[in-house]
């Protein structure tokens, strides 16, 4: 039977077979087929195959097996998933993925299907898409970039990948590089990730509907010189930054400093290196549901630019001195 491989840079590596003595256990072998009723942020993604996912309850440790319409078709160990997973290959005669990938990472109490408009359009241009889903409100943001690790090393016969990224989905991006590689990383965008902080997060971190809703990520958000975002590491590949705005001074947001997308400064969003950048009159949560926003994605992760005409907009890791 075949077995999910890892990929280290674009080289397919064979994973061991299983051994004799493990079976599916008596959990999975009496699985019902059963559609999921939500509960999504108790959920994160460790395993994904052309469009079927392995998750973690980040509470019961517990996995489970969906299928593309995110009906679970196993559940009990991970090894009892891989071999369910691995059965379907088989039986369907499932072709090893190939080519570009785009993993879609939401922002913090979201879901995938914040994306999805995203996804539909990343689909017809080729990518194979990995709508990653991951719990956002119950986890410190380095341990959603785990999940986010275990889903790109399962990503083998992939060639190059990229991201796109909303809100927190980019800080779980910068998280993930500070204690992981891959060669086959391509381009990202980000789209109203607060790269420099959220000062609304720094005002309502003391709050207990805000602490309980937005859990201990939640808590990493603010502006702190010595925090979590201060210290994440700058992609060393290329990657866009879209912030949303009001496109006036004090912007939607009295409570956020200069124009704002109501959640996150346009200045926060703006981290030096990126290889280009572009504002758009938005709402935070409707970022990616734009039309230019999603022209621009879409160009960005083909040609390295967000525009079609003109010059591309950098934003520099050392601004120039007067004069020069």
């Amino acid at each position: 039977m075949a077995v999910l491989g890892v990929t280290t840079c674009g080289s397919p590596v064979a994973a061991k077979e299983p051994s004799a003595a493990v079976t599916t256990s008596r959990r999975s072998r009496v699985n019902v087929p059963t559609k999921t009723l939500g509960g999504g942020q108790f959920w994160g993604d460790v395993r994904f195959f052309r469009g079927w996912r392995i998750q973690q309850n980040v509470l019961t440790r517990h996995f489970r097996l969906l299928d593309p319409g995110n009906v679970r078709r196993a559940w009990g160990s991970k090894e009892d998933c891989e071999t369910a997973l691995n059965a379907v290959r088989e039986q369907q005669q499932l072709a090893p993925m190939s080519g570009e990938a785009v993993v879609l990472l939401h922002g913090i109490v979201r879901t995938a299907r914040s994306m999805d408009r995203l996804r539909k359009q990343l689909e017809k241009d080729g990518y194979t898409v990995v709508p990653f889903e991951y719990p956002s409100t119950r986890v410190r943001i380095e341990e959603s970039a785990e999940y986010l690790d275990q889903v790109i090393d399962s990503l083998a016969g992939i060639t190059e990948i990229h991201f796109v990224t909303h809100s927190m989905g980019g800080l779980v991006v910068r998280a993930w590089l500070k204690s992981h590689h891959d060669c086959r990383i391509g381009r990202m965008v980000m789209l109203g990730v607060p790269n420099l902080g959220a000062c609304i997060a720094d005002r309502l971190k003391a709050n207990l509907v805000y602490r309980v809703i937005y859990g201990p990520a939640g808590q990493q958000l603010g502006t702190d010189p010595d925090g979590l975002i201060a210290a994440l590491p700058t992609p060393r590949f290329e990657f866009a930054v879209i912030a949303g705005v009001a496109e006036k001074p004090d912007g939607y947001n009295p409570l956020v400093p200069g124009d704002d997308d109501g959640t996150v400064a346009l200045e926060s969003t703006r981290l030096p290196g990126a290889t280009d950048f572009a504002s758009v009159k938005a709402l935070h949560s409707f970022l990616m549901l734009q039309p230019a926003v999603i022209d621009y994605t879409r160009r960005f992760l083909r040609e390295g630019r967000l525009r079609k005409e003109g010059p591309r907009q950098p934003i520099l890791l050392e601004q120039p001195t007067a004069g020069e």
